[in-house]
Protein backbone atom coordinates (compact mmCIF):
# COMPACT_ATOMS: atom_id res chain seq x y z
CA UNK A 1 0.00 0.00 0.00
CA UNK A 2 3.38 2.11 0.82
CA UNK A 3 3.90 1.83 -2.80
CA UNK A 4 0.88 2.72 -4.15
CA UNK A 5 0.07 5.61 -2.63
CA UNK A 6 4.13 6.73 -3.78
CA UNK A 7 2.95 5.84 -6.94
CA UNK A 8 -0.17 7.93 -7.18
CA UNK A 9 1.51 10.78 -5.59
CA UNK A 10 4.27 10.82 -8.34
CA UNK A 11 3.16 12.72 -11.55
CA UNK A 12 4.01 11.13 -14.62
CA UNK A 13 4.11 13.90 -16.96
CA UNK A 14 3.94 12.21 -20.45
CA UNK A 15 3.69 8.64 -21.48
CA UNK A 16 3.40 7.75 -25.12
CA UNK A 17 0.97 5.22 -26.72
CA UNK A 18 3.62 3.69 -29.18
CA UNK A 19 5.32 2.10 -26.93
CA UNK A 20 2.10 0.62 -25.20
CA UNK A 21 0.89 0.02 -29.10
CA UNK A 22 3.88 -2.94 -29.08
CA UNK A 23 1.10 -4.77 -27.16
CA UNK A 24 -1.96 -5.12 -29.17
CA UNK A 25 -5.17 -4.70 -26.70
CA UNK A 26 -7.35 -7.88 -26.64
CA UNK A 27 -10.83 -7.77 -28.41
CA UNK A 28 -12.81 -6.94 -25.15
CA UNK A 29 -16.29 -7.58 -25.59
CA UNK A 30 -18.04 -4.42 -23.21
CA UNK A 31 -19.39 -1.18 -24.12
CA UNK A 32 -16.51 0.65 -22.03
CA UNK A 33 -13.16 -0.48 -20.03
CA UNK A 34 -10.27 0.35 -18.53
CA UNK A 35 -6.95 -1.67 -17.35
CA UNK A 36 -5.37 0.58 -14.41
CA UNK A 37 -2.02 -0.52 -12.80
CA UNK A 38 -2.64 0.14 -9.44
CA UNK A 39 1.17 -0.04 -8.42
CA UNK A 40 2.12 2.70 -11.04
CA UNK A 41 -0.90 4.49 -11.05
CA UNK A 42 -0.74 4.20 -14.90
CA UNK A 43 -3.44 3.37 -17.47
CA UNK A 44 -2.86 0.32 -19.59
CA UNK A 45 -4.62 0.72 -22.21
CA UNK A 46 -8.75 1.16 -22.86
CA UNK A 47 -11.78 1.18 -24.92
CA UNK A 48 -14.04 4.58 -24.40
CA UNK A 49 -12.74 5.28 -20.67
CA UNK A 50 -15.08 8.51 -20.73
CA UNK A 51 -18.29 7.36 -22.72
CA UNK A 52 -20.87 7.82 -20.11
CA UNK A 53 -22.87 4.87 -18.52
CA UNK A 54 -25.48 4.03 -15.69
CA UNK A 55 -23.09 2.70 -13.19
CA UNK A 56 -25.80 0.48 -11.24
CA UNK A 57 -24.85 -1.42 -8.59
CA UNK A 58 -20.96 -0.06 -8.72
CA UNK A 59 -22.13 2.95 -7.36
CA UNK A 60 -22.65 1.24 -3.69
CA UNK A 61 -18.23 1.56 -3.93
CA UNK A 62 -18.71 4.99 -3.45
CA UNK A 63 -21.54 4.20 -0.73
CA UNK A 64 -19.05 2.32 0.92
CA UNK A 65 -16.38 4.72 1.03
CA UNK A 66 -18.25 7.38 2.70
CA UNK A 67 -19.37 4.55 5.24
CA UNK A 68 -15.54 3.38 5.85
CA UNK A 69 -14.32 7.39 6.70
CA UNK A 70 -17.36 7.96 9.30
CA UNK A 71 -15.97 4.41 10.58
CA UNK A 72 -12.14 6.12 10.37
CA UNK A 73 -13.86 9.65 11.65
CA UNK A 74 -15.24 7.75 14.65
CA UNK A 75 -18.87 9.07 13.54
CA UNK A 76 -19.87 5.08 13.68
CA UNK A 77 -18.83 2.32 14.78
CA UNK A 78 -19.03 -1.75 13.25
CA UNK A 79 -20.60 -2.45 16.25
CA UNK A 80 -23.50 0.35 16.31
CA UNK A 81 -27.13 -0.92 15.35
CA UNK A 82 -28.98 0.82 13.02
CA UNK A 83 -32.74 1.05 12.58
CA UNK A 84 -34.00 -0.08 9.31
CA UNK A 85 -36.42 2.83 8.07
CA UNK A 86 -39.43 1.65 6.08
CA UNK A 87 -37.97 3.69 2.94
CA UNK A 88 -34.76 0.82 3.40
CA UNK A 89 -37.35 -2.00 3.68
CA UNK A 90 -39.45 -0.66 0.88
CA UNK A 91 -36.75 -0.40 -1.61
CA UNK A 92 -37.20 -1.83 -4.73
CA UNK A 93 -38.49 -5.25 -3.94
CA UNK A 94 -37.47 -6.87 -7.51
CA UNK A 95 -34.12 -6.26 -6.91
CA UNK A 96 -31.18 -7.53 -4.69
CA UNK A 97 -31.73 -6.83 -1.00
CA UNK A 98 -29.84 -8.11 1.91
CA UNK A 99 -33.66 -8.61 3.80
CA UNK A 100 -33.45 -6.27 6.83
CA UNK A 101 -36.43 -5.31 8.67
CA UNK A 102 -37.68 -2.18 10.34
CA UNK A 103 -38.38 -4.37 13.53
CA UNK A 104 -34.76 -5.11 14.03
CA UNK A 105 -31.73 -2.92 14.35
CA UNK A 106 -28.79 -4.42 12.40
CA UNK A 107 -25.11 -4.04 12.98
CA UNK A 108 -23.19 -1.66 10.80
CA UNK A 109 -20.85 -4.72 10.51
CA UNK A 110 -23.53 -6.46 8.89
CA UNK A 111 -24.72 -3.41 6.72
CA UNK A 112 -21.71 -3.60 5.16
CA UNK A 113 -21.23 -6.98 4.06
CA UNK A 114 -25.01 -7.26 3.23
CA UNK A 115 -24.09 -3.68 0.70
CA UNK A 116 -20.74 -5.48 -0.73
CA UNK A 117 -21.24 -9.38 -1.06
CA UNK A 118 -24.78 -9.36 -0.84
CA UNK A 119 -25.47 -5.92 -2.80
CA UNK A 120 -28.10 -5.68 -0.93
CA UNK A 121 -30.08 -2.05 -1.93
CA UNK A 122 -32.11 -1.97 1.08
CA UNK A 123 -28.34 -2.00 3.20
CA UNK A 124 -27.40 1.05 1.25
CA UNK A 125 -30.14 2.93 2.26
CA UNK A 126 -29.98 1.86 5.72
CA UNK A 127 -26.25 2.67 5.61
CA UNK A 128 -27.08 6.23 4.04
CA UNK A 129 -29.42 7.35 6.67
CA UNK A 130 -27.05 5.81 9.54
CA UNK A 131 -24.21 8.36 7.98
CA UNK A 132 -26.28 11.40 6.75
CA UNK A 133 -29.61 11.53 8.66
CA UNK A 134 -31.29 10.81 5.12
CA UNK A 135 -30.85 9.89 1.51
CA UNK A 136 -30.61 13.12 0.34
CA UNK A 137 -27.96 14.41 2.22
CA UNK A 138 -26.24 11.01 1.72
CA UNK A 139 -25.88 11.73 -2.41
CA UNK A 140 -24.68 15.54 -1.59
CA UNK A 141 -21.91 13.66 0.10
CA UNK A 142 -21.33 11.03 -2.21
CA UNK A 143 -21.36 13.74 -5.23
CA UNK A 144 -19.12 16.11 -3.07
CA UNK A 145 -16.53 13.50 -2.85
CA UNK A 146 -16.94 12.28 -6.44
CA UNK A 147 -15.77 16.17 -7.15
CA UNK A 148 -12.86 15.76 -4.46
CA UNK A 149 -11.37 12.61 -6.21
CA UNK A 150 -11.83 14.24 -9.72
CA UNK A 151 -14.29 11.98 -10.67
CA UNK A 152 -15.74 14.73 -13.38
CA UNK A 153 -17.79 12.92 -15.30
CA UNK A 154 -19.48 11.14 -12.41
CA UNK A 155 -22.81 12.06 -10.79
CA UNK A 156 -24.59 10.27 -8.13
CA UNK A 157 -28.61 10.40 -7.99
CA UNK A 158 -28.57 7.28 -4.85
CA UNK A 159 -26.57 5.30 -2.51
CA UNK A 160 -27.37 1.81 -4.29
CA UNK A 161 -27.48 2.14 -8.18
CA UNK A 162 -30.88 1.78 -9.33
CA UNK A 163 -32.10 3.71 -12.92
CA UNK A 164 -31.85 7.19 -12.43
CA UNK A 165 -31.07 9.56 -15.24
CA UNK A 166 -28.83 11.15 -12.85
CA UNK A 167 -27.29 8.53 -11.96
CA UNK A 168 -24.08 8.20 -14.28
CA UNK A 169 -20.35 7.78 -14.35
CA UNK A 170 -17.51 6.71 -16.50
CA UNK A 171 -14.89 3.70 -16.53
CA UNK A 172 -12.18 6.31 -16.24
CA UNK A 173 -13.74 7.96 -13.42
CA UNK A 174 -14.90 4.33 -11.72
CA UNK A 175 -11.14 3.31 -11.75
CA UNK A 176 -10.42 6.65 -9.72
CA UNK A 177 -13.04 5.37 -7.24
CA UNK A 178 -11.93 1.80 -7.13
CA UNK A 179 -7.74 2.55 -6.45
CA UNK A 180 -8.94 5.53 -3.87
CA UNK A 181 -10.97 2.40 -1.92
CA UNK A 182 -8.27 0.24 -1.77
CA UNK A 183 -5.94 2.78 -1.26
CA UNK A 184 -7.23 4.97 1.87
CA UNK A 185 -9.05 1.84 3.46
CA UNK A 186 -7.50 -1.51 2.80
CA UNK A 187 -8.52 -2.96 6.16
CA UNK A 188 -12.34 -2.61 4.80
CA UNK A 189 -11.66 -3.67 1.37
CA UNK A 190 -11.08 -6.97 1.73
CA UNK A 191 -14.47 -7.44 2.64
CA UNK A 192 -14.61 -7.47 -0.96
CA UNK A 193 -13.13 -11.05 -1.34
CA UNK A 194 -15.97 -12.82 1.44
CA UNK A 195 -17.68 -15.45 -1.10
CA UNK A 196 -20.61 -15.52 0.22
CA UNK A 197 -22.71 -13.99 3.82
CA UNK A 198 -25.89 -15.12 5.78
CA UNK A 199 -28.14 -12.21 7.05
CA UNK A 200 -31.64 -13.33 8.70
CA UNK A 201 -31.14 -17.13 7.99
CA UNK A 202 -30.66 -16.41 3.79
CA UNK A 203 -27.01 -17.13 2.42
CA UNK A 204 -26.26 -15.01 -0.79
CA UNK A 205 -22.98 -15.57 -2.71
CA UNK A 206 -20.54 -12.93 -3.86
CA UNK A 207 -21.96 -11.65 -7.64
CA UNK A 208 -17.74 -11.66 -8.76
CA UNK A 209 -17.20 -15.18 -10.17
CA UNK A 210 -13.83 -14.29 -10.51
CA UNK A 211 -13.37 -15.19 -6.54
CA UNK A 212 -13.75 -18.84 -7.19
CA UNK A 213 -11.74 -18.84 -10.43
CA UNK A 214 -8.86 -16.47 -9.91
CA UNK A 215 -6.82 -16.78 -6.11
CA UNK A 216 -5.38 -13.50 -7.17
CA UNK A 217 -8.19 -11.74 -7.71
CA UNK A 218 -9.79 -9.93 -4.04
CA UNK A 219 -12.59 -7.29 -4.94
CA UNK A 220 -14.31 -5.48 -5.86
CA UNK A 221 -18.04 -5.28 -7.67
CA UNK A 222 -20.07 -6.58 -10.06
CA UNK A 223 -23.37 -4.01 -11.41
CA UNK A 224 -26.25 -5.01 -13.54
CA UNK A 225 -29.24 -3.07 -14.66
CA UNK A 226 -31.05 -3.43 -18.14
CA UNK A 227 -29.77 -0.03 -19.55
CA UNK A 228 -26.18 -0.49 -17.72
CA UNK A 229 -25.66 -4.02 -18.84
CA UNK A 230 -23.35 -6.72 -17.06
CA UNK A 231 -20.64 -4.14 -15.57
CA UNK A 232 -17.61 -5.57 -13.28
CA UNK A 233 -14.76 -3.98 -11.00
CA UNK A 234 -12.32 -6.52 -10.84
CA UNK A 235 -8.80 -6.38 -8.84
CA UNK A 236 -5.88 -8.71 -8.59
CA UNK A 237 -2.39 -8.49 -6.87
CA UNK A 238 -0.01 -10.95 -8.15
CA UNK A 239 3.91 -10.74 -7.93
CA UNK A 240 5.94 -8.62 -10.50
CA UNK A 241 9.22 -6.76 -10.79
CA UNK A 242 8.59 -3.94 -8.53
CA UNK A 243 7.35 -6.80 -5.72
CA UNK A 244 3.33 -7.29 -6.15
CA UNK A 245 1.56 -5.80 -8.70
CA UNK A 246 -2.06 -4.44 -8.41
CA UNK A 247 -4.26 -4.18 -11.44
CA UNK A 248 -7.83 -2.86 -11.87
CA UNK A 249 -10.31 -3.58 -14.41
CA UNK A 250 -13.39 -1.78 -15.19
CA UNK A 251 -15.77 -3.38 -17.66
CA UNK A 252 -19.22 -1.70 -18.87
CA UNK A 253 -21.71 -3.04 -20.78
CA UNK A 254 -21.51 -6.35 -20.96
CA UNK A 255 -24.08 -8.79 -22.40
CA UNK A 256 -24.18 -11.52 -19.36
CA UNK A 257 -23.12 -12.93 -16.46
CA UNK A 258 -20.18 -14.95 -18.08
CA UNK A 259 -19.23 -12.38 -20.48
CA UNK A 260 -18.37 -9.89 -17.36
CA UNK A 261 -16.32 -13.10 -15.60
CA UNK A 262 -14.66 -13.91 -18.90
CA UNK A 263 -13.69 -10.56 -20.34
CA UNK A 264 -12.69 -9.02 -17.09
CA UNK A 265 -10.04 -12.59 -16.21
CA UNK A 266 -9.01 -11.99 -19.86
CA UNK A 267 -7.78 -8.08 -19.61
CA UNK A 268 -6.92 -8.57 -15.93
CA UNK A 269 -3.93 -12.00 -17.62
CA UNK A 270 -3.11 -9.89 -20.73
CA UNK A 271 -2.04 -6.87 -18.47
CA UNK A 272 0.42 -9.17 -16.16
CA UNK A 273 1.48 -11.26 -18.75
CA UNK A 274 2.26 -8.23 -20.87
CA UNK A 275 3.17 -5.85 -18.99
CA UNK A 276 6.43 -4.90 -15.49
CA UNK A 277 5.70 -2.38 -13.41
CA UNK A 278 9.38 -1.09 -12.37
CA UNK A 279 10.72 1.33 -10.00
CA UNK A 280 13.27 3.48 -11.64
CA UNK A 281 14.12 6.09 -8.79
CA UNK A 282 13.62 6.17 -5.20
CA UNK A 283 12.22 9.07 -2.96
CA UNK A 284 15.05 11.55 -2.17
CA UNK A 285 17.62 9.84 -4.62
CA UNK A 286 19.62 12.41 -6.45
CA UNK A 287 20.11 11.95 -10.36
CA UNK A 288 22.24 14.99 -10.36
CA UNK A 289 23.31 17.65 -8.23
CA UNK A 290 24.28 20.88 -10.68
CA UNK A 291 25.42 24.33 -9.63
CA UNK A 292 23.27 26.69 -8.78
CA UNK A 293 24.02 30.70 -8.38
CA UNK A 294 23.98 32.87 -5.82
CA UNK A 295 23.22 30.89 -3.02
CA UNK A 296 24.53 29.82 0.35
CA UNK A 297 25.93 26.76 -1.22
CA UNK A 298 27.51 26.04 -4.79
CA UNK A 299 25.68 22.87 -5.92
CA UNK A 300 21.68 21.24 -4.77
CA UNK A 301 20.71 18.02 -4.98
CA UNK A 302 17.84 17.08 -7.81
CA UNK A 303 15.90 14.18 -7.97
CA UNK A 304 12.13 12.96 -6.97
CA UNK A 305 9.46 13.81 -4.41
CA UNK A 306 8.59 10.48 -3.98
CA UNK A 307 9.25 6.84 -5.23
CA UNK A 308 9.09 6.55 -9.25
CA UNK A 309 7.68 3.32 -10.72
CA UNK A 310 6.46 2.94 -14.46
CA UNK A 311 4.34 0.51 -15.91
CA UNK A 312 5.89 -1.03 -19.55
CA UNK A 313 5.85 -3.68 -21.82
CA UNK A 314 8.19 -6.61 -21.20
CA UNK A 315 11.51 -5.88 -23.00
CA UNK A 316 10.89 -2.45 -22.80
CA UNK A 317 12.52 -1.64 -19.43
CA UNK A 318 16.46 -2.62 -20.27
CA UNK A 319 15.87 -0.37 -23.22
CA UNK A 320 15.36 2.81 -21.05
CA UNK A 321 17.72 5.74 -21.28
CA UNK A 322 17.79 8.82 -18.97
CA UNK A 323 17.86 12.18 -20.55
CA UNK A 324 17.80 15.17 -18.16
CA UNK A 325 16.72 18.80 -18.88
CA UNK A 326 17.31 21.24 -16.69
CA UNK A 327 15.78 24.81 -16.34
CA UNK A 328 19.79 25.76 -16.47
CA UNK A 329 20.47 28.73 -14.68
CA UNK A 330 19.74 27.39 -11.23
CA UNK A 331 19.66 30.65 -9.23
CA UNK A 332 18.61 30.93 -5.34
CA UNK A 333 17.04 31.12 -3.36
CA UNK A 334 15.18 27.83 -3.91
CA UNK A 335 12.65 25.48 -2.14
CA UNK A 336 12.83 22.21 -1.51
CA UNK A 337 10.87 20.20 -4.05
CA UNK A 338 10.47 23.38 -6.37
CA UNK A 339 10.64 21.78 -10.24
CA UNK A 340 13.73 22.34 -11.74
CA UNK A 341 13.84 19.92 -14.94
CA UNK A 342 12.43 17.00 -16.59
CA UNK A 343 14.04 13.49 -16.94
CA UNK A 344 13.21 11.93 -20.32
CA UNK A 345 13.25 8.05 -20.69
CA UNK A 346 14.08 7.23 -24.41
CA UNK A 347 13.47 4.22 -25.77
CA UNK A 348 14.89 4.18 -29.17
CA UNK A 349 15.77 7.71 -29.79
CA UNK A 350 12.17 8.43 -28.68
CA UNK A 351 10.83 9.95 -25.57
CA UNK A 352 8.64 7.19 -23.63
CA UNK A 353 7.85 9.36 -20.96
CA UNK A 354 8.81 12.65 -18.74
CA UNK A 355 9.07 13.09 -15.36
CA UNK A 356 9.16 15.85 -13.22
CA UNK A 357 12.53 16.70 -11.40
CA UNK A 358 12.62 18.59 -8.00
CA UNK A 359 15.32 20.16 -6.00
CA UNK A 360 15.76 17.67 -2.41
CA UNK A 361 16.67 20.33 -0.13
CA UNK A 362 16.55 24.17 -0.14
CA UNK A 363 18.98 26.67 -0.73
CA UNK A 364 19.30 30.51 0.35
CA UNK A 365 20.62 33.07 -0.67
CA UNK A 366 24.16 34.01 -0.19
CA UNK A 367 25.60 37.30 0.77
CA UNK A 368 25.10 40.50 -1.50
CA UNK A 369 28.88 39.99 -1.98
CA UNK A 370 28.40 36.65 -3.03
CA UNK A 371 25.54 37.15 -5.09
CA UNK A 372 27.30 40.37 -6.84
CA UNK A 373 30.32 37.91 -7.63
CA UNK A 374 27.47 35.53 -9.08
CA UNK A 375 25.69 38.04 -11.13
CA UNK A 376 29.19 38.84 -12.83
CA UNK A 377 30.12 35.47 -13.55
CA UNK A 378 26.94 35.10 -15.08
CA UNK A 379 27.00 38.03 -17.05
CA UNK A 380 30.50 36.86 -18.45
CA UNK A 381 29.51 32.83 -19.17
Amino acid sequence: MKKLLAALATSVLFLTTAVAQTVPAPTIAAKSWILLDATSGQIIASQDPNARIEPASLTKIMTAYLVFAAIKEKKLDLNQMVNVSVRAWKVDPSSSKMFIDPATPVKVNDLLYGLMVQSGNDAAVALAEAVAGDEGTFVTLMNREAARMGMKSTHFANPHGLPSPENYSTAQDLSVLASRVILDYPEFYKIDSVKSFTYNKITQPNRNRLLWLDPTVDGMKTGHTEAAGFCMIASAHRPGGAGDRRLISVLLGTNSDQARTQESQKLLNWGFQNFDTIKLYSKGQAIATPEIWKGSQGTVKIGFANDVLVTVPKGVAGKMKPVLERKDPLVAPLAENSRVGTLKMMVDGKPMLELPVVSLEPVAQATIFGRAWDSMRLWLK
